[in-house]
């Protein structure tokens, strides 16, 4: 009778092979390189979080998708999000931080959706945010605008950033008398692409909203454009709110020129909503060309903070899904044929020289190299095979011949071709 355990791992929870895994911490890397340049610093916050903390403000269908778990009186949810996490730090940390406070987080956050393609369970995010202290200037909402350009620009990726203001979608509900209803309708809304006009008119209806609003609501997310978008979309209501958004956007967009983006890299789209009722005025969404669905999000929240503290922090960031914008690079060709390994130099003993190969290693690791010592009891043949698997750039091989001389052969790889070198000369070769 077999008992072994099939080693499955649950669907939608993300993982990759070594070779993979380093290309992955590449990207990692040069995209904290765009956030350094712009001053931003490292933070890294629990997986886990009180429910009381991470359930403050979520609404939506946040509720319906963390991983929840109760042992003895402990009530704790894996992070959805890194947002939320970002808000409590600050808040506990208030009297010990710089403001404004930039920070960036990469880590894996968790949902319990049903996984699809682009869409996972276990994934990680990226995120920057500037939170200020009282106030928080609109330069910072289009900070974040700039940030989704310079990652896109540090991959060559053709990209753009869909921006609109909540406060334009809340003062028109308002105007209409249903600003009671504003969040659920921000949440349906936010559905429009996904669902379709039909039924996003249907479940307008369902929490009471007549014909004739559905269309005013579904008209406005329906403008796109620049500074003409704004003129559109100033006929639908004199409302103050709405006004304000306006202006908001109006301000953010000169702030974007200014930091040289164009047409192409951004645009207004009125129908960018984000379903997280914390956000209350910029929102923004990215896009990359050739990826199935948005590649980033984010926008400015005034009181996500309020639950833990009375002090006014407000913050603006954005978002980044790595997952999903790894996989597009690999898929598309950005890393090309490159494979990468974590040996450069496989060190393959030959007779009675282990300990002088461990010796040799050493000092080439002192040197700065990759280097590692094939010391199982295996044939030279086997040996040989085993540093091709590892896709090493060179084998160093050491018999006792070698080693009484000191002078050592170091074959590349890849050519085939093999030299002799003096343990000095092989240092100097890295």
């Amino acid at each position: 009778m077999n008992n072994k355990i099939m080693p499955r791992k649950l669907a939608g929870f993300w993982e990759l092979e070594p070779e993979k895994e380093m290309l992955f911490e590449e990207m990692i890397d040069k995209i904290k390189s765009v956030f350094a340049k712009h001053c931003f610093m490292p933070l890294d916050t629990p997986a886990m979080e009180l429910s009381e903390i991470l359930l403050a403000k979520s609404g939506g269908d946040v509720d319906k998708e963390v991983y929840r778990f109760t042992k003895g009186s402990t009530d704790a949810c894996l992070r959805y999000d890194l947002t939320v996490p970002l808000a409590r730090f600050v808040a506990a940390n208030e009297n010990n931080l710089a403001f404004p406070f930039k920070r960036f987080q990469i880590g894996k956050v968790y949902r319990g959706e049903r996984p699809q393609k682009g869409r996972f369970r276990e994934f990680y995010q990226c995120d920057a945010d500037v939170i200020g202290d009282g106030e928080l200037s609109l330069v910072n909402d289009a900070e974040c605008v700039k940030l989704y350009k310079d990652v896109f620009d540090e991959f060559n990726l053709k990209g753009q950033v869909k921006v609109s203001n909540r406060k334009v979608l809340f003062g028109l509900a308002k105007a209409l008398g249903l600003e009671e209803k504003f969040g659920d309708i921000a949440i349906i809304m936010d559905k429009l692409d996904k669902i379709g006009e039909q039924n996003v008119e249907e479940q307008l209806s369902e929490i009471g909203c007549s014909n004739t609003d559905a269309e005013k609501l579904i008209k406005l997310t329906k403008i796109s454009g620049y500074e003409d978008a704004i003129e559109k979309a100033s006929c639908l209501s004199n409302d103050e709110e709405f006004v304000c958004g306006l202006n908001e956007l109006k301000n953010v967009v000169s702030y974007v020129r200014a930091m040289g983006l164009g047409e192409d890299d951004f645009v207004l789209d009125f129908g960018v909503i984000r379903g997280h009722n914390y956000y209350t005025g910029t929102v923004f969404e990215a896009y990359v060309d050739g990826c199935s669905g948005a590649v980033g999000g984010g926008g400015r929240y005034e009181n996500l903070a309020e639950y833990f503290t009375d002090r006014k922090l407000p913050g603006v960031g954005m978002s980044i899904g790595m997952s999903r914008l790894f996989d597009y690079l690999d898929q598309s060709g950005y890393f090309g044929d490159e494979v990468k390994s974590a040996t450069q130099v496989a060190i393959i003993p030959l007779g009675d020289t282990l300990l002088d190969c461990l010796n040799t290693c050493a000092k080439l690791q002192a040197n700065g190299v990759k280097a590692e010592v094939f010391a199982e009891n295996k044939s030279f043949k086997s040996k040989m095979k085993e540093a091709n698997r590892k896709r090493a750039s060179y084998a160093l091989i050491m018999g006792e011949d070698e080693v009484k001389n000191c002078v050592f052969a170091l074959k590349n790889m890849s050519t085939g071709e093999q030299e002799s070198l003096t343990e000095q000369q092989l240092l100097n070769k890295f």
